[in-house]
């Protein structure tokens, strides 16, 4: 195997485990507090088998591009990457471990192609006031549902529930998926073989179950801070809630430009605890505007190391 190989899928490998524990904390975040009593391994064999059908699917659909033409704007990394791109995903996995929300979209994709990183900013920030907006909107106005969503824990939870939050689930890391995947087959070439497949797969399912058996991580943290998320029917609400802003800024809004999910989840928390804390009584606003302003400040931090790095990989590459 030549050296630039072992260097692809060792930053595959890296980047793979750091979006994983990091970015898809968001989509499953819910999924895995919501489903806290069933065994890890159930929920993994179920996302997993719907990430190896959605990534063959884009591999067959893109003429070998799993990323769903995402990667076009970034070098071929059969001609460009070195150690510097494997150090992007080594920080993530530091910073994750620190309990930071960072954005992999601005880490990993500003170190292949620092030029993009202000159209990347530019839609991630639109994500972030437009999910505050439309989360607000959803839990303030229909006020009963909320209230229904929001009873007491102990009383019986219709099964039905339990099908919607799945499927909901379902949809939301499909759509995530489509979104985000470029974040980990930026580090691999363009026109993937069906070999590269078979091995991006099985890193990837891998890693998957070490999320699952491990709970979320300590990233987990930042989605059950927040109120009743652990509750079914809430989890539910959220989780088709960020399908429909995702799908819509995966289709509508710069269908072409990568973004950061991140950004999108937390306005989606943050418009939710808000509405929450002014309709409901003994929810704190207080509260609420703590929890987003360490949310915003933690993203804010990753932000600003991803744009460090951006000029760094500018230097380098000059």
């Amino acid at each position: 195997m030549a050296l630039i190989d072992i260097l692809m899928l060792v930053g595959f490998a890296l980047a793979a485990y750091a979006v994983v524990g990091n970015d898809s904390i968001q989509v499953l975040g819910t999924f895995i507090a919501a489903n806290k009593q069933r065994p890890w391994w159930l929920l993994w064999i179920y996302i997993s088998g719907l990430l190896v059908v959605i990534v063959t699917g884009g591999w067959f659909l893109n003429g070998g591009d799993p990323s769903f033409g995402l990667s076009n704007k970034y070098p071929d990394p059969t001609t460009v990457v070195t150690p510097f791109h494997i150090l992007a995903p080594v920080v993530i996995l530091v910073l994750t471990r620190l309990g930071l929300p960072i954005s992999t979209s601005f880490l990993i994709l500003a170190v292949f192609n620092p030029g993009t990183i202000a159209t990347v900013l530019e839609k991630s920030l639109k994500g972030y006031f437009i999910a505050f907006i439309v989360a607000f909107l959803v839990y303030f106005f229909v006020k009963k549902a909320v209230d229904y969503l929001l009873a007491d824990k102990n009383e019986q939870v219709a099964p039905v529930w339990y099908v919607a939050q799945w499927l909901s689930t379902g949809v939301l890391w499909a759509a995530w998926l489509m979104q985000d995947i470029v974040n980990v087959f930026v580090f691999l070439p363009r026109d993937l073989s069906a070999s590269w497949l078979v091995v991006s797969l099985t890193i990837l399912v891998a890693t998957q179950g070490l999320i699952f058996y491990q709970r979320g991580g300590i990233i987990q943290k930042v989605v059950t801070s927040k109120s009743r998320v652990s509750d079914v029917r809430s989890a539910t609400v959220v989780d088709m809630t960020y399908a429909v802003l995702m799908i819509g800024f995966k289709w509508l809004l710069m269908p072409n430009t990568p973004m950061s999910t991140t950004w999108l989840f937390l306005g989606l928390l943050a418009g939710r605890e808000i509405a929450i804390a002014l309709k409901v009584e003994n929810f704190s606003l207080t509260n609420a505007r703590g929890l987003i302003f360490s949310d915003v400040l933690k993203a804010g931090t990753g932000l600003v190391i991803s744009i460090l790095f951006a000029f760094l990989a500018l230097y380098l590459a000059s």
